[in-house]
């Protein structure tokens, strides 16, 4: 391990995306810590401690997730990622209904280009409708329900300039995003995701700590360091895991020239949809959480501030559920067993043991339900760690292995090793992965 990382280093030009890669995540965490015009800071961090620490605390969770708590703190990049992943999925699903978009999609590079486009446009009309409710909500108090007023000037240019400086932030993320993915090692806004989440953990750990003293609380802060690695572990082993369908193609004549017979295989993951379900139902679950904040004094938002928190039984039910579903759903939309299908048929493939065309459909469709029972199951239990480790050993809201932060770490980790082992291995060198 210690000689590959030797390794990439002796490399000029991959050592150069490395270095770039750094230089452009440092800038991007000193974005999250410059706050915008018009705030009062000292207001501010008085307002989320009590908010982080009190009965509130449960509304506050999600929305720090992909922030890396910039957002509560009304930084140039308080919106994070949160805008460009809404507008990605929100285009995966009408690509689904749409046939134009779907059309595109199928051109390749010109047609992704073009995707990714609209994905941009999208992200800035996303980014100015957030940056716009934020804003509201700190102008009337309802971000933080603090009394303090946590904005030095309430008049309607102030808060115009705020609502574009976030709006601006966004952009330059998107922006940064692009430039890891163009010069950079890994995939750009997956990296920035990691940076973010990564980015809570020491507090979440020290927060353990400080709850309990003495003895007892050095020996929980030692024991979930090692749980969490133990859960890194089981989490790899489950996003390696695969199963090969085997592809046999027949061989033909192709002028003077008789090609083929080659034996190969359709990797199938245990975890095909990855954290994907995750996301979409955060994202559900916070609409609840996000009218809870913006009506504190209806019923409805009483019931959801005291009930419909991370630590909840509702909460965690609604999640377990909605996960399952999320991944069925998301497998169906992005693996295609009938186009898989035609292409093994039109290049002469087939399975042993099964006919070409639809019986092989219906294999492939029945292969890969199958496997995604256990994978969802998995995402599903993953993501009620939190709830186990504040019944445990009384977490705060923002424990750090589990859930969805556990999950994108170990994910965009393990993709940007891949990565840079396979540029490794370009070299005749060897890689992370043995």
């Amino acid at each position: 391990m210690l000689s590959a990382f030797a390794s990439a280093f002796k490399t000029p030009e991959l050592r150069k995306k490395i270095f770039f890669t750094l230089g452009i995540l440092l800038v991007f965490r000193l974005g999250s810590t410059i706050p915008a015009p018009n705030v009062n800071m000292q207001a501010l961090n008085a307002c989320v401690a009590d908010a982080t620490t009190g009965s509130q605390a449960g509304l506050y969770s999600l929305i720090n997730l992909f922030s890396g708590g910039a957002l509560l703190h009304l930084t140039i990049f308080a919106l994070g990622v949160m805008p460009y992943i809404t507008s990605s999925i929100i285009l995966q699903l009408l690509a689904v209904v749409i046939p134009r978009l779907e059309a595109l999609r199928k051109e390749g590079a010109a047609g992704q280009a073009k995707i990714t486009q609209y994905t941009r446009y999208l992200t800035l009309v996303l980014a100015l409708l957030q940056a716009t409710a934020f804003v509201t909500m700190a102008r009337t108090g309802q971000l933080l329900q603090c009394r303090q007023p946590i904005l030095y000037n309430q008049e309607l240019f102030p808060l115009i300039t705020m609502v574009l400086t976030m709006t601006a932030g966004t952009v330059v993320i998107m922006w940064l995003g692009e430039l890891i993915t163009d010069r950079g090692v890994g995939n750009g806004m997956s990296v920035l995701i990691f940076t973010q989440i990564a980015a809570q953990f020491p507090t979440g750990l020290w927060s353990i700590k400080e709850g309990h003293p003495g003895a007892t609380g050095w020996f929980l802060f030692l024991a979930i360091i090692a749980i969490g690695l133990l859960v890194m572990l089981g989490i790899l082993f489950m996003e390696q895991g695969q199963r090969r369908v085997p592809v046999q193609y027949a061989k033909r004549m192709v002028g003077r020239r008789l090609v083929g017979g080659s034996t190969t295989y359709i990797p199938l993951k245990v975890n095909q949809s990855g954290v994907i379900p995750v996301i979409f139902a955060s994202s559900i679950l916070y609409l609840p959480i996000l009218y809870a904040t913006f009506r504190p004094e209806s019923e409805t938002g009483q019931w959801i501030a005291a009930n419909f928190h991370t630590n909840s039984w509702v909460y965690s039910t609604l999640q377990f559920l909605l996960i399952i579903g999320f991944c069925y759903f998301y497998v169906a939309i992005t693996f295609n067993s009938e186009e898989v299908s035609d292409n093994m048929k039109k290049y002469g493939g087939f399975i042993p043991g099964i006919r070409a065309g639809k019986p092989t459909e219906r294999y492939l469709t029945y292969v890969l339900n199958r496997l995604t029972a256990p994978g969802s199951l998995y995402l599903a239990v993953i993501s009620m760690i939190p709830t186990l480790a504040f019944i445990a050993v009384g977490a705060n809201q923002n424990f750090p292995f589990g859930g969805t932060s556990i999950l994108i770490i170990v994910g965009v980790a393990l993709d940007t090793v891949k990565r840079i082992e396979s540029q490794l291995q370009q070299r005749n060198y060897e890689g992370f992965l043995r």
